[in-house]
């Protein structure tokens, strides 16, 4: 077992928090009345960004570049060094989820300012709290963005595809493992973090703490694919999706062994097949 039980439910709860969570704010992006008018769904616009005008068919071409062109920065970041440039291009990033999952209930320019000042706080002045908080709400607003431009069937290929990346990026070149602890050591990363034990406030205080993580792709896609099945279906059966995601991690933490890296992605696509499979013939 990878983690104690304690900070295996942590996780655990944090994940299936962020899913519900994130479905919630996908489906506040679906605008009702225009949808009953229209016959099909219709999604309501993005407060300051279009989302990517692409068919199903090529938005996981969009997306799988996006994911390759994001690695190639962080690791030539990784090279020269530059942790700098690594803390602002994440604090807009997060900025920009944020904003859009916080503006699903509350105005769009205080969900703006409510999302800079965590934003702040979360890249420039770290904590365990906040750092999870927003974590909570980032991949909703990823979600809201991706969901529309995607279906059930171009999801689960992006799932496929990324699952096969996990493992040769882990197992093979090894680049995730070195992604994962330059953003652990400069206190900066995208995903969930657990430390075993509360992070000490006394002045000069220095003492290596143990820490359990989950990657932010990890949460993000299985979300969005849980919100193609939301639209498809209802939130119900996109709650079973999330739900079987959730067993699927529990069971990777629970082979896996301490100190030793593994793909999340692949366990996380079988969930969510076995979910949808539940929705599809039930």
């Amino acid at each position: 077992m990878k983690h104690t039980w304690i900070i295996t439910c942590f996780l655990l709860v944090l994940f299936f928090a962020a899913q519900i969570i994130g479905l919630a704010i996908t489906q506040s992006y679906v605008d009702v009345d225009k949808s009953i008018e229209a016959g099909e769904v219709v999604w309501k616009d993005l407060s300051f960004i279009e989302r990517p005008d692409v068919e199903p068919q090529f938005s996981i071409w969009y997306i799988i570049g996006a994911v390759i062109l994001g690695t190639v920065l962080i690791l030539l970041i990784i090279k020269f060094k530059t942790v700098l440039l690594w803390k602002l291009w994440f604090y807009f990033a997060v900025v920009l989820c944020l904003q859009v999952a916080v503006a699903s209930f509350i105005p769009a320019i205080y969900a703006a300012i409510l999302a800079l000042i965590l934003g702040f706080f979360k890249v420039f002045k770290p904590n365990v709290f906040i750092h999870n908080l927003t974590e909570l709400f980032v991949y909703g607003g990823l979600a809201a963005i991706f969901v529309p431009i995607l279906n059930v069937l171009y999801a689960f290929i992006l799932l496929l595809a990324l699952s096969l990346y996990d493992m040769y990026a882990v197992w093979k070149s090894k680049h995730m493992v070195k992604m994962a602890k330059f953003q652990t050591k400069s206190g900066i990363f995208a995903g969930l973090l657990l430390p075993y034990v509360a992070p000490s406030f006394r002045k000069g205080a220095k003492m290596k703490v143990r820490t359990a993580v989950l990657g932010g792709g990890d949460i993000g896609f299985p979300l969005i694919f849980a919100g193609t099945v939301l639209i498809s279906y209802n939130f119900l059966s996109a709650l079973v999706v999330s739900a079987c995601a959730t067993l699927a991690l529990l069971v990777l933490l629970l082979l896996s062994q301490k100190d030793r890296f593994y793909p999340a992605m692949p366990f996380l696509t079988a969930g969510c097949a076995v979910g949808y499979l539940i929705v599809y013939f039930l």
